[in-house]
């Protein structure tokens, strides 16, 4: 794979998806439709996936694509592909919240090496360079010319005062009871995959999340944190967190700073 391609176009396609994802947030009205498994999916999620889907075959064919919004491409068995979220935190863009993000990454032999995470109403994308380090870039988001970007690094964490991010739409029981064996100074609550994200900058130190998820729901974040120095580990061994399990479901995980001191489930 041709790295620097490669971050160019996922970077291109996010900032794409995140306009079209605008357009019809900013609407009057936009149609929510039930998946299946009962959870939401609107004209956004649809159009950003068609759009992202479209980009990635055409510039990386021989690629393997897995794709929230295509069952159809649930079932490749690659350990190498390309994942796409193209709109995750549904439910944040449902309620106008604004805590929602395109996810494209990478995922090579198991484990996410590149991605994008893009939050366009909060005006923040994050992403692995060519190198594999992690970034965030600021404004004004051209789709062919990078802007200022500044280097990625997860916190020094201090395990008396943690910094702790969870859910916003769902925390739990069970999360609370973890977030309590540590000591915590401040906790905070965000959508999406920005949660990986805060740990990457340093504006939070430990995300636990004892709930369900998919790939395409971390791959991205995952990457990004990795490329910030940070880690992400199965919630029961505390094992690396890895990527082509069947059907694409993920265990409970804990993302954090390496400083961060674990405590057992």
């Amino acid at each position: 794979m041709n790295y620097e391609t490669l971050v160019r176009v996922m970077r291109r396609l996010a900032l794409e998806a995140g306009d079209k994802i605008m357009e019809i947030y900013e609407s009057d009205d936009f149609e929510v439709k039930s998946k299946s498994d009962a959870s939401p999916v609107t004209e956004a999620d649809e159009a950003a996936d068609a759009l992202i889907s479209a980009g990635l075959r055409e510039n990386f064919p021989d690629t393997a694509l897995v794709t929230e919004e295509q069952a159809d491409s649930h079932t490749q068995d690659a350990m190498t592909f390309l994942i796409v979220d193209p709109l995750d935190g549904t439910k944040e863009f449902v309620q106008r919240r604004g805590d929602f993000t395109v996810n494209i990454a990478y995922v090579e032999d198991g484990v996410p090496t590149r991605g994008v995470v893009y939050a366009p109403a909060k005006g923040r994308m994050f992403y692995t360079t060519a190198t594999g380090s992690s970034v965030e870039e600021t404004g004004p988001f051209d789709k062919d010319t990078v802007g200022e970007t500044t280097p990625m690094k997860v916190s020094d964490a201090d395990n008396s005062a943690l910094m702790v991010v969870a859910s916003k739409s769902h925390r739990d029981q069970a999360t609370d009871d973890y977030i309590n064996k540590y000591e915590v100074s401040d906790s905070k609550t965000a959508g999406s995959s920005l949660k990986f994200c805060l740990v990457a900058t340093g504006e939070a130190d430990l995300y636990p999340r004892l709930g369900r998820t998919m790939e395409w729901d971390t791959a991205a974040g995952h990457a990004v944190l990795n490329g910030a120095g940070g880690r992400v580990v199965r919630f029961d061994d505390h094992s690396p967190l890895a990527y082509g399990k069947p059907e694409f479901a993920n265990p409970f995980f804990i993302a954090y700073a390496p400083g961060v001191e674990l405590k057992e489930g």
